[in-house]
């Protein structure tokens, strides 16, 4: 699975949302089949970037290894002007992610499969649900669904801090 992400225009397919449709055309271009393709969703940027990103996930098939597909990415995201320095998690024309892989985990020098942080980021987690939603993660054995809830789910206050909330409440004087 591919994670595909924009924030920025880009000067001949426009904005966001368009730089990641034309991102999955040229995916064709590089051996890549896509299978399924989730709906763009609006995320806030992590990092100093202001700008609303677009996200989106692929399925995709390919005879490619996962540090050839990474390649093949980053090959992608420099024909859209991407450039791999300056700050870290700036605003950026496309980026592509292997988030994902059949063959379960990889880790080679530079690509670790799965993602280390997609479990903790619902801008990959909602478009992964729409994509893979019976897939489960080879570590900890949960779906996509599974996953979202754990950080979308309410978590209670801890009770030092309720007992202070439920006193300035009821407006009851200190103790000494």
């Amino acid at each position: 699975m591919v994670a595909l992400g924009s924030n920025q225009r880009h000067p001949r397919h426009g904005a966001p949302a368009g730089v990641l449709a034309a991102a999955l055309r040229a995916f064709a271009a590089a051996g890549l089949n896509v299978l399924v393709v989730s709906p763009v969703i609006a995320s806030r940027p992590l990092g100093p970037s202001r700008r609303t990103y677009a996200n989106s996930a692929a399925l995709v098939t390919s005879a490619l290894p996962p540090p050839a597909l990474l390649a093949a990415l980053q090959q992608i995201e420099a024909a859209f002007g991407r450039r791999r320095r300056g700050q870290r998690w700036a605003a950026r024309v496309l980026d592509l992610d292997v988030v994902l892989w059949d063959g379960g985990c990889w880790a080679s020098p530079g690509l670790i499969v799965p993602h280390r942080a997609y479990r903790e980021r619902r801008f990959v987690l909602t478009p992964l649900r729409a994509v893979a939603p019976r897939w489960r993660d080879p570590l900890t054995g949960l779906t996509p669904c599974h996953l979202e809830a754990r950080l979308t789910r309410p978590r209670p206050l801890p009770k030092r801090h309720s007992f202070r909330v439920r006193r300035a409440a009821l407006q009851l004087p200190r103790g000494p």
